[in-house]
């Protein structure tokens, strides 16, 4: 299934690249840190900070943007999503930032440019909570975390 979204490129973001999918079977489209081309921003470990990506955009109603974390930055810098993953609503119009975290031993710079997460587009389901009295029983019950065991 495909569906356009509308995305407008804000002046800090020109000539940067919008969100592609940089293969035919992926799930999701790189986003690239749009910070001033002179200068890094440097993620010290334990640091978090909000990156912008330089566009904002126009999800269609039932469809939800998910900001996930880019695997190799995870596993080579131990950089990610601190919120992972980050929900983009359909009604939010503003600049689309990623939050990262570096939780390696060394500092991150993170250059105008460079791929910093990925954005996922996925349909949203909405629920209807119903007050009820009590709950039908069932073979794990209440048990809690763990409770399945690990094996």
């Amino acid at each position: 299934m495909t569906i356009d979204i509308n995305v407008q490129r804000l002046p800090h973001g020109q000539n940067l690249e919008l969100p592609f999918y940089q293969s035919d079977g992926a799930a999701g489209m790189d986003l690239y840190a749009a910070i001033d081309a002179t200068s890094t921003l440097v993620l010290e470990p334990g640091g978090a900070t909000a990156v912008p990506t330089g566009f904002a955009m126009a999800l269609p109603v039932g469809f939800e943007a998910q900001i996930r974390p880019r695997s190799g930055l995870a596993a080579k810098h131990s950089v990610t999503v601190l919120n992972a993953p980050g929900t983009i609503d359909s009604d939010y119009r503003g600049e689309i930032k990623v939050l990262l975290i570096n939780h390696g031993t060394q500092a991150f710079d993170i250059t105008r440019g460079m791929r910093i997460a990925q954005m996922i587009i996925a349909p949203v389901t909405r629920a209807q909570l119903n007050e009820v009295d009590s709950l039908d029983d069932t073979q794990r019950g209440a048990g809690g975390f763990g409770s399945t065991g690990v094996a």
